[in-house]
């Protein structure tokens, strides 16, 4: 009777520890989508930030060649005027 009830014993162990092993990698494996997610999220935060930054310089370049084209046609008005004013004399 004592070799029945320790089987019995043995595998309602093994059932218990095959039920916990489940639930320990699904546990495992929701730990590795969360993370999988979070390095995501990291990933897209990084590539937005990049983004806005190359729009900032871009936005910054076209400024800086708006006012030297604004210097350059100021100073076309300015060389017209000193050729009228020495083609006048």
């Amino acid at each position: 009777m004592k070799k029945i009830a320790l089987t019995i014993a043995a595998v309602a162990s093994l059932g218990l520890t095959a039920c916990g092993g489940a639930d320990t990698t699904a546990e495992a494996n929701n730990t590795a989508e969360a993370t999988d997610l979070n390095m995501t999220t990291d990933e897209a935060v990084a590539d937005v930030n990049a983004a806005a930054g190359d729009a900032m310089n871009a936005a910054d370049a076209a400024l800086d060649n708006a006012g030297q084209a604004v210097e350059n046609a100021s100073e076309a008005v300015e060389n017209a005027a000193e050729a009228t004013e020495t083609n006048a004399q």
